[in-house]
């Protein structure tokens, strides 16, 4: 790995270094124990609902909806996710997180209650959703062992990006940690290593291709798959116009020089 690839590692070990060392506080720690704990499990069990959901083609569920009122329910299941998480990056959302954790620590926590409630979204969507019954396609074979290595190589690229843009932002992790300690939550730089050096938005397109890759076809899949595939293609243009505001003219070169979604030989970013 470079010296590049490794500072989100740093940054990371940094953070985490000093909640072990916290100043006096017994309440403030609890509170920020509390989150912690509350994010990283919701967090845990929304990425292992959405694998296990997604694998199987969203054929296997606990929602028990009947029809026709099942697609109904599923398709506001869908967009509940991307209108929440879209609404809590606006000034007003941002205020209202603000408002979601004990007062004088609810700007600190921001980060981790935004986590909190982006998994129990995405917890509620795999674990409800009531499937059709119809199963159109399941790989077998040889066929079903390279799909599955699709599968997990594309979780593996959303890791990795991830952790390029900020795991302790990505997790929720920054706002309890940095509570712990009692410190301003110190945000990452703008992303422009790893996977950010060949596409400005390899998060999206990592998720999407978890969409894509499953080892089971069904009308619920299909359903799933186009709704959040439009929402990966369309949401960070909303992101990158926050990132022009953050970032000014920085990121104006980058957007120059670095694709969108679709890497290009012999474009990367090279600040």
């Amino acid at each position: 790995m470079t010296e590049d690839a490794l500072a989100p590692l740093r940054r990371f070990w940094r953070l985490f270094a000093g909640i072990f060392t916290p100043p006096p506080g017994r309440g403030r720690i609890l509170v920020a124990l509390l989150y912690g704990t509350v994010c990283h499990l919701t967090f845990a069990a929304g990425v292992i609902a959405m694998i296990v959901a997604m694998f199987f083609g969203m054929s296997e569920s606990w929602g028990q909806v009947p029809q026709p009122w099942a697609w109904l329910v599923n398709a506001t299941l869908i967009a509940q996710f991307p209108l929440a998480h879209s609404l809590l990056l606006t000034p007003r959302g941002r205020g209202l997180l603000n408002r979601l954790a004990p007062a004088p620590y609810g700007k600190t926590l921001a980060t981790t209650t935004f986590a909190i409630i982006a998994s129990a979204q995405l917890l509620a969507l795999f674990t409800l959703w009531t499937p059709s019954g119809i199963i159109w396609w399941r790989a077998e074979g040889a066929l079903f062992w390279l799909i599955c290595t699709a599968y997990a190589t594309a979780w593996l690229l959303l890791i990795k990006a991830s952790y390029d843009a900020g795991a302790e932002v990505q997790s929720g992790a920054l706002g309890w940690m940095s509570l712990i300690q009692k410190i301003a939550p110190r945000f990452p730089d703008m992303p422009g290593t790893g996977l950010f050096r060949y596409i400005r938005q390899p998060i999206y397109v990592s998720f999407a291709l978890t969409l894509w890759t499953v080892p089971v076809w069904t009308p619920d899949q299909l359903f799933l798959a186009i709704s959040y595939t439009a929402y990966c293609v369309a949401a960070p243009l909303l992101k990158e116009r926050r990132f022009s505001a953050m970032f000014g003219d920085r990121f104006a070169r980058y957007r120059r020089h670095v694709p969108y979604m679709i890497p290009r030989p012999g474009k990367r970013w090279q600040e």
